[in-house]
């Protein structure tokens, strides 16, 4: 009995490395199988909803989906079975987005076109990041967050400036246009501002007079310069985080990965290997 628990011990442990190691080759293989089959199956589930396709391929597409539910659903019970701390997992964000794909299909057994729902194992495709866990892509998305942080309150300011644009500009266009011209009320004005500063311009709400038109124009050429504010906010926030972590540290900037932590002796980048 003390071998048989052994054995079963060993074979969880393989599984666990599988499953949870990316430093492996069996863990990356299993990884990008696994990405393959979410996207497989959100493809599926898409095309699905595609009359024609859907009339030629259903029993093709039934059988697909319910294979990807039982290696899912497999998968999911060696995550739980192979991890220590069982319930940490089970509510974690990743657990609970896992146990979400696999209930759609056994749902569809019981409640008619259930099976769409399955579309949310788009979700699982974060799990990329685990497989790009790498010091280089760390770094990157480490400065990234902070720039943002950083710039959270501009950017605030600026939605909130644009929030209170787009009600002038629709009241104004409401009292211009009127009613008879398909501005119905300030609301539906203010749905035509954001489309139009968007530069999205979907065609269903049009000035017709000449200062309705002329307004909108001055609106479309606002929305080219709006555009870039919230990436020129970002852009400068992570610049300037870059600067000061290097002036801070002493480092020198890789050219090559931008990396920003090489000493100030090193001749070769510690993340790219490129001559600083």
């Amino acid at each position: 009995m003390g071998i048989s628990k052994s054995k079963y011990q060993k074979f969880l442990q393989k599984i666990h490395v599988i499953i949870y190691g990316t430093n492996t080759v069996a863990g990356k293989l299993f990884d990008l199988v696994l990405l393959g089959l979410i996207v497989l199956s959100v493809a599926l589930v898409a095309l699905e909803t595609v009359k024609g396709f859907d009339e030629k391929y259903h029993t093709f597409i039934l059988i697909s989906e319910w294979t990807i539910t039982v290696f899912f659903t497999i998968e999911y019970a060696f995550r739980i079975l192979t991890i220590k701390k069982k319930k940490t997992y089970i509510f974690s964000f990743y657990g609970i987005i896992d146990l979400i794909s696999i209930l759609p299909m056994y749902l569809s057994i019981f409640i008619s076109g259930a099976s769409v729902f399955a579309v949310i194992r788009a979700f699982r495709l974060l799990r990329l990041f685990k497989i790009l866990n790498h010091p280089r892509f760390n770094l990157q998305s480490q400065q990234l967050k902070e720039a943002i942080n950083s710039s959270r309150g501009k950017i605030m300011i600026f939605m909130y400036f644009m929030l209170v644009s787009t009600i002038i500009i629709g009241s104004i266009m409401y009292v211009v246009e009127g009613k008879e011209n398909g501005f119905t009320s300030i609301p539906v004005s203010i749905y035509w501002a954001i489309v139009t500063l968007t530069t999205v311009g979907y065609g269903d709400l049009s000035p017709a007079s000449p200062l309705g038109q002329f307004i909108a124009s001055i609106v479309m050429i606002m929305g080219y310069g709006i555009i870039a504010v919230p990436t020129g906010i970002v852009s400068a926030e992570f610049a300037a985080y870059r600067s000061k972590k290097a002036e801070q540290n002493s480092l020198k900037i890789c050219k090559s990965c931008k990396n920003d932590h090489n000493s100030d002796e090193s001749v070769f980048c510690q993340i790219c290997g490129n001559k600083l």
